[in-house]
């Protein structure tokens, strides 16, 4: 059994939930669209360059449901879901995940993005598991802080090999890193590609084309572009 790893943003989907969810809030009116606009694409600004301050993120970005309780929190999701996730779903994505099950093999969605927003449309994906960013709840309620190590650049290798070893010690079929196709579009994510069997550029930015040609890495789209 291969371990298929994918990033979720810009890879899967056609898109990024977690600045798209900023865009949510926004046209709910559930937060000053100027200023949360400003702050959401200056955090995205980062995230492209490489020098995004995730725990600042994740409490930005959670700061509007935090203390809100479960239910009006499903209910939020459940449209942010319909009105901006179901839009970003790539059917070259399903058709590539179907793929790696239709081999037997086990996948997996690695997120910088916190669980809560992610867990959800891993669901709708079909995937066998999920890493992501987890927060720290208390009473049920997100505090806007994260638990553990933040899923992000390095923090995505030490998570899955966390999860792997979890994995190991329950009794579960054995999954390795050094088994493992990784796909995805960003150079934050080089920590995780250079330590996988294969790696597989998704519609990749401008340096992280330049490194997988330099390496030979494959590089595909999902969204019927050329490179």
């Amino acid at each position: 059994m291969t371990l298929a790893i994918f990033d979720l943003d810009n890879t899967l989907l056609g898109g990024d939930s977690d600045h798209s969810w900023g865009d949510f809030l926004i046209g709910r009116g559930l937060v000053d669209a100027a200023e949360h606009k400003a702050r959401n694409d200056q955090f995205y600004y980062q995230y492209q360059h490489g020098g995004l301050n995730m725990v600042d993120y994740v409490e930005f970005a959670v700061g509007p449901v935090k203390g809100m309780p479960r239910e009006r929190r499903d209910a939020l999701h459940r449209d942010f879901m319909r009105d901006y996730i179901e839009p970003m779903i790539l059917p070259e994505a399903m058709q590539l995940l179907k793929s790696h099950r239709d081999r037997g093999d086990f996948c997996l969605i690695i997120t910088a993005t916190n669980r809560f927003i992610t867990e959800p449309i891993a669901l709708r994906l079909g995937v066998d598991a999920l890493i992501a960013t987890d927060l720290e709840m208390q009473d049920d309620c997100y505090t806007g802080r994260v638990q553990g190590i933040a899923n992000f650049q390095a923090g995505k290798v030490r998570n899955l090999e966390q999860w792997l070893s979890d994995r190991a010690n329950s009794g579960a079929n054995a999954l390795t890193i050094a088994d493992s196709v990784f796909y995805s579009d960003s150079f934050n994510d080089l920590p995780l590609l250079e330590r996988s069997s294969k790696a597989v550029a998704v519609d990749p930015d401008q340096t992280l084309l330049s490194i997988a040609r330099e390496r030979g890495w494959d590089v595909i789209s999902l969204r019927g572009q050329k490179f």
